[in-house]
């Protein structure tokens, strides 16, 4: 599984040819979420400071996650994408 980013303890990371809709996994302690790309629906649980900093990092990348998305459907490997600072 890719790790596409990691900040402030939380990793993010995509699934190759995964199921829709876009999403990706979020680690975070002993927490573990599934997060859509597009309207940020939650499947897991993080805390709520977490969660905070994954839509905020979520809010300024979306582009570049469905990029992504699209790089694994064609079973290309994702790109590396900025930490939130």
């Amino acid at each position: 599984m890719p790790e596409i980013s990691r900040f402030y303890g939380i990793i993010i990371y995509m699934y190759m040819s995964e199921h829709n809709p876009p999403h990706f996994h979020v680690w975070y302690e002993n927490y573990k979420a599934i997060i859509t790309i597009k309207d940020g629906i939650i499947t897991g649980s993080l805390p709520r400071r977490a969660l905070n900093l994954v839509f905020e990092w979520l809010d300024l990348h979306k582009e570049e996650l469905i990029d992504n998305w699209n790089r694994l459907a064609k079973f290309e490997s994702p790109k590396k994408i900025e930490p939130l600072k």
